[in-house]
């Protein structure tokens, strides 16, 4: 950035009162607070959006350039306000940008940049200079690390390299710390490199009725619909006219609850307890945590008024894409309740005041680790008394270390504070869902696992493995087989193709077409003179897309994210309509809008990672939303999921779908930044007490249940059976790394 001017020495020295400010008083929204002072009338929106043009302004330019055009900006009877930001213009910029910085990582570098240029060191100096008790308090862990882990080397240097020898568990009653030679691990070698793809199942039982075909170039797996469970005895299903009068307006336009929804309802609306509920995609979790969310506005209900400003729900979604939608999708349902619903991401900051105006924060896991890190920010978290985790499989991806972040920090903040606050697991369903409740602290009461036979309408799989391994083979291979398995459903079920790139959506539609064109099928998804091929000629004129306008009058259509919003939009519409009989997209239609199909094929399952600079597979959350879409409950008695892979990848999808595959930890690949970042915000003070926050971690639960698949002895639980020791090695291994870093 360029830097125009030297601060003077009245700036530097807070000679001048009145005109110079407390660094230490800029935040984030310092600028944004001033603006809103200076003009009465001025909203939200407009004072945020001049906060962010000031703040440009003064940014570069010498101060004459920039006194000018904060007069044309603010007005000159703002003259007040403009001496003061032009005063102390680079302080604003610098403990803003500092403010808002994301993560350590960000401030460190924005620090290093201040440190750098001599007209903006004296700022960090008074920063730091005023947060003189933190760094103090700082700086006094970082000696306790240092000298923890100087012990602890000395005490390796013996024997860390050679072979692990059984120890005894014997613990420093004043420390804590487990007496005896520490073990340094290799974290590197003990992290699953494969992330979500990791298959720790050795095989995979598949359903009843399921068969294998071999083809040349190419296997093929099918797995039958399961049949609808029968209602057990005694099972009912709740009406909406059941549930108590003031929440049914949460529920408008339903008649009743599904089989998943009234086995939860008790627990959910009516008790405290912690919930695990894991269900098969379709199977209506949002209602179940919209019931959560009424039973904590219930506990603030008195006389029909309910009392907002005691509590915060958090609801935390997978994906940034999601969050709008379920911000969305909670505040249309609980405007009769007063209730505000805002998102809180990495693109959507809010205000103190926006804070402690909203009830309900709907958020990403990764936002929701950053705001509870911050000491700062701890007067609003301790208010939620209410947590919902959507997607907890995700414990198996490599952001699940985030997830383990957030479930331990606030189980300890619980025992720690003593005040509840419930836990909401939602989740796919698991084989392992017990190891998942225990992480959760879920009582038997709290549990609720339904497998594949309660999905709202049946799923059919078929997975087809390709050996083919030359590219141009395995290319043409995979338009083959697509177009069989669309034609199987050609005239009697609309088709969803999901593919992986916005080029490949009109080169895979084309592809089916024109080989139909050459068959002589085409009349098969379109009959000459039918009313859908009337209404499609007549909407083809006004598409903007040529690729659309090419394959639209065929019953053929694409949607991506780069056509224009009206071309997608009339594309949904035809397809809900049926008109449209093939519809080939990529994965933001499976997050986006509801429209499901009765097949849905997903063509190759790797995807180009930009990072990685190399094609990896789809996350299984991916695969998940994309099959979910298979089946439509008000017209089919079943769906038609089929997923083209490679063979390689064949037993991890099998596994995947049909609930064979454990959730793993990935927590190991982040142990050090974790321990690190609970280090910096005070809740670990020592190695008893990091040894303690181990024993919080899903990887804890699972080192227990699996010990081999983490590098542990398999007979670990006849010698050390609260792993103490492991937990110990682990501990020491982050305080080297520290040590070694420092």
């Amino acid at each position: 950035m360029q830097m125009g001017g030297e601060l003077d020495d009245d700036d530097m020295q807070n000679s001048n009162e009145g005109l110079n400010i407390n660094v230490q008083d800029i935040d984030a929204y310092w600028l944004q607070r001033k603006i809103t002072q200076a003009y009465e009338d001025i909203d939200p929106q407009q004072s945020q959006k001049l906060a962010e043009e000031i703040l440009k302004i003064i940014a570069v330019g010498d101060d004459r350039d920039v006194e000018n055009r904060l007069v044309m900006e603010l007005d000159y009877e703002k003259f007040d306000l403009i001496k003061l930001v032009l005063r102390n213009r680079f302080k604003i910029v610098w403990c803003t940008r500092l403010a808002r910085a994301e993560d350590q990582e960000e401030r460190k570098k924005i620090e290093e940049e201040m440190m750098d240029n001599p007209s903006l060191a004296p700022i960090l100096e008074q920063l730091h200079a005023t947060r003189a008790s933190a760094k103090e308090r700082q700086k006094n862990l970082e000696k306790s690390i240092r000298d923890e882990a100087k012990r602890l080397l000395n005490n390796d240097s013996a024997g860390a390299d050679g072979p692990r020898e059984r120890r005894a568990v014997e613990r420093d009653t004043e420390s804590g710390w487990l007496k005896g030679q520490r073990q340094l691990l290799d974290l590197d070698s003990l992290s699953f490199h494969q992330g979500g793809l990791l298959m720790a199942n050795k095989k995979c039982e598949l359903p009843e009725g399921s068969f294998r075909t071999p083809h040349k170039g190419y296997e093929e797996v099918h797995v039958p619909a399961l049949k609808p469970r029968p209602y057990g005895t005694g099972e009912k299903i709740v009406k909406i006219s059941d549930i108590p009068g003031w929440a049914q307006p949460a529920f408008a336009g339903m008649q009743q609850l599904n089989r998943v929804q009234s086995k939860v309802y008790d627990t959910a609306l009516f008790k405290p307890d912690n919930i695990l509920l894991c269900a098969p995609t379709g199977a209506g979790k949002t209602n179940v945590a919209v019931l959560t969310i009424l039973h904590q506005i219930g506990l603030h209900m008195k006389d029909g008024e309910f009392d907002n400003s005691k509590y915060k729900i958090v609801y935390v979604a997978p994906m940034k894409a999601l969050v709008a939608e379920v911000v969305g999708n909670l505040s249309a349902r609980l405007k009769d309740f007063n209730v505000n619903v805002r998102e809180l991401s990495g693109d959507q900051n809010l205000t103190k005041q926006q804070i402690d105006d909203t009830q309900i924060i709907v958020t990403t896991p990764e936002k929701w680790d950053i705001v509870t890190r911050k000491s700062g920010d701890r007067t609003y978290t301790q208010m939620v008394k209410l947590l919902i985790i959507d997607e907890i499989h995700l414990l198996h991806d490599n952001r699940g270390p985030v997830l383990e972040s957030i479930v331990s920090r606030t189980v300890r903040q619980i025992e720690t504070t003593k005040e509840h606050i419930r836990l909401v697991g939602l989740s796919a369903t698991l084989p392992n869902y017990e190891d998942v409740a225990v992480f959760l602290r879920v009582r038997s009461e709290g549990l609720f696992h339904f497998d594949n036979s309660y999905r709202p309408c049946p799923l059919a799989q078929q997975y087809i493995g390709i050996t083919v391994r030359k590219p141009l083979q395995r290319f043409q291979l995979m338009n083959e087989i697509c177009y069989e398995k669309v034609m199987a459903s050609a005239g009697k079920h609309q088709v969803l193709i999901f593919v992986h790139s916005r080029k490949e959506t009109s080169k895979t539609a084309r592809a089916i077409r024109d080989t139909a064109l050459a068959n002589d099928t085409l009349t098969r998804f379109l009959k000459d003179e039918s009313a859908s091929q009337e209404i499609l000629g007549s909407h083809t004129d006004i598409v903007k897309s040529s690729d659309l306008k090419d394959l639209l009058p065929y019953g053929f259509a694409i949607h991506h994210a780069g056509m224009a919003r009206v071309d997608r939009e009339l594309v949904e519409e035809l397809f809900a309509d049926k008109h449209i009989q093939v519809l080939v997209s990529t994965a933001t239609l499976a997050w986006g809008v509801n429209l499901p199909a009765h097949t849905v094929i997903i063509k190759g399952t790797q995807i180009y990672n930009p990072e990685k600079g190399a094609w990896t597979e789809l996350s299984p959350l991916d695969v998940m939303q994309m099959l979910g879409r298979a089946g439509r409950p008000q017209y089919d008695t079943h769906g038609e999921g089929i997923i083209l892979t490679g063979h390689s990848e064949l037993q991890y999808y099998l596994s995947l779908m049909n609930q064979q595959l454990p959730i793993e930890s990935q927590f190991v690949s982040k142990l050090a930044d974790q321990l690190n970042a609970e280090i910096v915000l005070g809740t670990i003070q020592n190695a008893r007490e990091a040894c303690s926050w181990l024993g919080y971690t899903y990887l804890y639960i699972r080192m227990l249940r699996n010990p081999t698949l983490y590098g542990l002895p398999a007979d670990i639980m006849e010698t050390d059976k609260t792993l103490d020791e492991r937990r110990a090695d682990l501990v020491s291994t982050c305080y080297t790394l520290f040590f070694e870093a420092a």
